[in-house]
């Protein structure tokens, strides 16, 4: 829903909005007679969802300032809400402050395996993600081959972030609205599925230019164009790997020509002249 504020007000709006727009044949319910509005009446969909009319009520009132995702799911099912306007209905409860979202998990650990793993690539660039695109760890090559283009300034660097609002990334990555597509796909599906710190931070981008709403599904493999200030454009391969069932991925680079499998090699010695010295 192109250019919708989120807010409390906008909460119960959103709400009534997506309840007359559905009609009682949709979800199995009679149409009746008499019906002074479109739609479902709100006891209708209060009971669809499973909540109580009067706490219906103050949802579309503005007066609960409290759903929690429970019942912003039952809602979501009842209404019938595709995909994009299911994330909407989240982010539009999270600005108004109704929900808490912690970013530090323990899905935001590294384990001492998935270290060395990483030990073990040197010296391919290669980044742990999480699920929202936090750099939780990576090579020292990785850091040689991002930190220029200032990817890795902010703590905690984030993946998705730095591609939909920082400015370096649009002269650093050639296919930067591609990519940043596909790494907002992938944090507006954690937000959609009730994920709240997924949720917080999909609500703190979502006006950010780069935070397109067109839906980009991430590739698990394929090649990516970087413009590094030292040696030039880069043509990398990746691919992806996933580490166990804690949202958490690793991205291994690879030169996808001659040309950038010098340049990697370059970098890599510069990496082991700088740690000499």
């Amino acid at each position: 829903m192109p250019g919708y504020r989120c807010g409390m007000s906008e909460l119960g709006t959103f709400l009534r909005s997506r309840r007359e727009a559905v009609a009682p044949a949709d979800v199995g319910l009679p149409a009746g007679r008499r019906r002074r509005t479109p739609g479902l009446r709100r006891a209708e969909l209060a009971m669809l969802a499973g909540v109580s009319v009067e706490y219906l009520a103050r949802l579309e009132q503005g007066t609960d300032r409290h759903p929690s995702l429970q019942v912003l799911h039952a809602l979501a099912d009842a209404l019938l809400l595709a995909r994009e306007d299911r994330e909407l209905l989240l982010l539009t409860a999270k600005s108004a402050g109704g929900l808490r979202c912690p970013r530090a998990d323990p899905a935001s650990a590294v384990r001492p395996t998935v270290r060395r793993l990483l030990d073990g690539l040197e010296p391919l660039p290669a980044v742990l993600l999480d699920r929202l695109g936090d750099v939780l760890a990576h090579t020292r090559a990785y850091e040689r081959l991002v930190g220029p283009i200032g990817l890795l300034d902010d703590r905690p660097a984030n993946l998705v972030r730095y591609l939909c609002t920082d400015d370096r990334a649009r002269t650093a990555f050639p296919d930067r609205e591609r990519m940043a597509g596909e790494q907002a796909t992938v944090l507006r599906l954690a937000a959609g599925s009730g994920d709240e710190a997924a949720v917080a931070l999909a609500a703190e981008l979502g006006a950010a230019p780069g935070f397109t709403r067109r839906w980009e599904m991430p590739a698990s493999t394929g090649v990516e164009r970087l413009v590094h200030p030292d040696v030039g454009l880069l043509r990398l391969a990746y691919e992806t790997l996933d580490v166990a069932a804690d949202g958490q991925r690793v991205l291994v680079y690879l030169p996808a020509d001659e040309p950038t499998e010098a340049a990697l090699d370059r970098l890599a010695r510069d990496l082991v002249t700088a740690a000499g010295g």
